[in-house]
């Protein structure tokens, strides 16, 4: 009995321990540099109006020139907003040498590498190569590169970096090239971690379910699968079926309905911790939907994911397997 009540008592001190870690926070951390990208809408542009309030000084990556001046209406002096394409690598180095001419010995606290793209979500037959590249570009080498570039300042001043995955980059939904960037996203942020350790420099990556936003708008993801639909051979039509893609789409709006996370503030809250605790986490997975059903998806065998996930999926008109 004395060794079960030890056990149980030795559990909730190293919980507590674990927790008071958490709450541990930097000091002196107000008037700190932070760039973050992708900040035209959703977690970048939450995040960007966060971090300016609680003073840090945020360059802020918009692609857009309207999202940086809505941006820039609704935050204060110190916030500066920057035009960059994450696909366009002189672009990266002129907004890299301007935050360095910035920041100049102090060097940048934090990096969020938030900007990321859906791109075409659909079965890989119905696929080309360019229906890939632009995510892998924007999701896994955009952020790659802006990462390169930003590293000796971030180096300089022993801060930290925050990659912004997905559950995606844990458990492959469906085909195209957003879960292949994700996954790449997590190869990198992992031997980045370990790389920067020596340095001082903390690497973390936040890996968020299905939140409500401009990226996972279901209705927008639907018509542009709808318009991959509509170009398809007759041959891969009749392999799937005319009524395959209603079906489908009736079935995608239902998981999400289920799935979706309102709120986005949990995630801009990991970010917050990640830049302002002294023992950041390496993962944070967030969301329900991730906590209760992804991300335990994820660690489960093969065969047990593959007959959940398709479960979701539409039986074929014609269907090859044996």
């Amino acid at each position: 009995m004395l060794y079960y009540v030890l056990f149980f008592l030795g559990i909730i001190s190293l919980w507590w321990h674990w927790r008071a870690r958490r709450s541990v926070k930097v000091t002196n951390l107000t008037g700190k540099y932070i760039f973050i990208t992708g900040c035209d809408t959703g977690f970048g542009n939450m995040a960007a109006k966060v971090f300016d309030k609680k003073g840090f000084r945020v360059f802020a990556s918009c692609l857009t020139e309207t999202g940086a001046k809505e941006l820039k209406a609704v935050t204060s002096k110190h916030l500066q907003t920057v035009l960059l394409d994450v696909r366009d690598s002189d672009s990266i180095k002129k907004v890299a040498a301007r935050v360095k001419a910035e920041v100049q010995s102090e060097g940048l606290w934090g990096l969020v590498n938030n900007a990321g793209i859906m791109g075409i979500s659909a079965p890989t037959d119905w696929l080309d190569i360019e229906h890939f590249r632009e995510p892998i570009e924007v999701n896994l080498i955009g952020l790659i590169n802006v990462t390169i570039n930003m590293l000796p300042l971030i180096k300089k001043a022993k801060g930290r970096i925050v990659n912004v995955s997905s559950v995606g980059g844990r458990l492959a939904f469906s085909g195209g090239g957003y879960f292949a960037s994700k996954f790449g996203v997590e190869g990198f942020n992992d031997s980045l971690r370990r790389d920067m350790k020596a340095f001082g420099v903390k690497v973390c990556c936040i890996q968020p379910g299905l939140f409500k936003t401009a990226l996972s708008n279901p209705t927008k993801i639907m018509k542009e699968k709808e318009v991959i639909w509509n170009k398809l051979p007759p041959d891969i039509k009749m392999q799937y079926g005319e009524d395959y893609f209603q079906k489908d789409a009736a079935k995608k709006q239902k998981l999400s309905k289920m799935c979706l996370n309102e709120d986005i503030s949990p995630v801009v809250q990991c970010m917050e911790h990640a830049l302002t605790s002294l023992h950041p986490h390496a993962h944070y997975i967030v969301g329900q939907d991730a906590k209760l059903l992804w991300n335990p998806l994820s660690r489960m065998p093969a065969i047990i994911q593959d007959f959940l996930l398709l479960q979701n999926r539409v039986e074929l008109a014609v269907s090859h397997a044996k």
